[in-house]
């Protein structure tokens, strides 16, 4: 994500709860429910205890004339514990049905929670599908910050964004970082429309109702945050890096001009991507511009960041990076943003230097100087917090995160030298691709990687109060 410009069970029910898992059991408990959150030290019921899920199917119909969205889901888990009932993340919506391994479930509603409960209690290991059918006309949810995300409207369709828990208002699902999954996603909208979503497009139909069907696949595990839906009178392109990595580009018609010399620079990008951090991560890449002013931010939603009007090239080179730090290594929980965000800021600033721009260290020099000739940022307040620790949900999207957390990269260069850092970073990408990874798995890996005590950097820049020198 771009740096926002914006700040941003009781006994009685557990006994009611207890009575019912027996009736479903013929009076033998052979699980428990699963938590209805994970704890996230910013969005604590962000997520679900008790499985993780393998695979998503989505089935959507949406019509932008009246803002209507029928949807069914199609989960496929495994139990982590045995489990008497279970809860899924879902904002509004009205749900119609469920059904877990083809039986009818019983289910109901506290706010954002969709509490399922099996016919049959499920076993620990067991893999299990559920199925969701829902409706309604999905809402905004509006962040810490003050931002808006979930499924907003554009002036000529509407699109799924998720950062950091709005993917819940389009659909059910285990909105937290940490588990992350294969997609389908299948858009069915009015003819003349286009419909984008993350991975390759399988196929393009045209139904006899006067209808579009897009069915999406995205084989490599992605976190809920980033997966979008975008639907638009979009102009299309596609193509192929040097290296072979599909493009697919979709963009409002009239940002079309505007956004042609950044997104013209998106297969050299990709390309130098591959060579600093290692392999692009994904078999597709490319881009969605919505009209102008339809969001307040830039997004990485996983192989087509979404950019609200035309992009410029940093813009563009840091959603890019993001593909490798955040997409493809997601953060365990909200509190390892840094891990995006620093790592896409440092990617800016070796794109510049490697194209005879500004260094690293002159951005980092500006910084600690206040230099506003250099980045007209260095006098934010980029050293409020320490980056490994914002002080509440609505920080992880605000300047230390994003410049402290760069900076923090440059020190580890200038402790290491160029050699061992970038090796650092093509590693880092490679050993945790596809996967999770927290701060504390960052700082041991750098120190093992690099053979260096880094315990000064991590004390002073990662976690330090105050200003750094």
């Amino acid at each position: 994500m771009e740096l926002r410009t914006l700040s941003r069970l009781a006994v009685p029910a557990a006994a009611a709860l207890l009575a019912l898992t027996t009736a479903c059991t013929a009076g033998t408990v052979q699980g428990r429910p699963g938590a209805s959150g994970l704890r996230d030290p910013y969005f604590p019921k962000a997520g679900n205890g008790g499985y993780q899920i393998d695979h998503y199917g989505l089935d959507l119909d949406y019509d932008p004339a009246d803002g209507e969205l029928n949807g069914t889901a199609v989960i496929t888990a495994r139990a982590e514990q045995g489990l008497s009932s279970f809860n899924l993340d879902l904002s509004g919506l009205d749900v119609e049905g469920v059904t877990v391994q083809g039986a009818d479930a019983r289910y109901n509603r506290t706010g954002r929670e969709l509490t399922v409960r099996p016919a049959k209690d499920l076993k620990k290991g067991e893999v299990f599908r559920t199925e969701i059918d829902y409706r309604g006309k999905p809402k905004p949810i509006t962040d810490a910050d003050g931002s808006k995300e979930g499924w907003i409207t554009t002036a000529d369709g509407a699109v799924g964004v998720g950062e950091p828990v709005g993917s819940m208002a389009w659909f059910p699902g285990n909105h937290h970082p940490s588990d992350k999954a294969a997609y389908d996603i299948t858009l069915t909208v009015p003819k003349g429309y286009e419909a984008v979503s993350n991975g390759e497009l399988g196929s393009r139909t045209d139904t006899a109702d006067g209808r579009t069907e897009f069915v999406w696949h995205s084989r490599e595990p992605m976190a809920s945050y980033l997966a979008t839906a975008a639907i638009g009178k979009f102009e299309v392109t596609t193509g192929r890096t040097p290296s072979g990595v599909a493009l697919y580009e979709a963009v409002a018609p009239g940002e079309a001009a505007a956004s042609a010399p950044a997104l013209a620079r998106l297969p050299e990008i990709v390309e130098w991507g591959s060579r600093r951090f290692g392999p692009y991560p994904f078999g597709t890449a490319g881009a969605i511009v919505l009209p102008a002013d339809s969001l307040s931010y830039a997004l990485e939603t996983q192989t087509k960041p979404v950019f609200s009007g035309a992009p410029d090239e940093k813009l563009v080179l840091h959603e890019t990076a993001h593909q490798w730090f955040g997409d493809s290594v997601s953060p365990k929980s909200w509190k390892d943003m840094w891990l995006n965000e620093g790592f896409a800021t440092y990617a800016e600033w070796l794109w510049s230097e490697d194209h005879g721009g500004t260094t690293a260290q002159q951005y980092f020099d500006a910084f600690l100087a206040g230099d506003t000739s250099v980045d007209k940022e260095a006098d934010s307040d980029w050293d409020a917090f320490p980056p490994a620790d914002p002080p509440a949900a609505k920080d992880i999207s605000e300047s230390p995160v994003y410049i402290r957390g760069a900076m923090v990269l440059q020190r580890i260069r200038q402790e290491v030298g160029d050699e061992k850092f970038f090796a650092l970073l093509r590693g880092w990408a490679a050993d945790h691709r596809d996967g999770n990874a927290s701060t504390a798995d960052f700082t041991a890996y750098a120190e093992r990687k690099t053979g260096h005590d880094l315990k000064k950097v991590w004390d002073v820049w990662l976690y330090g109060e105050g200003r750094p020198k």
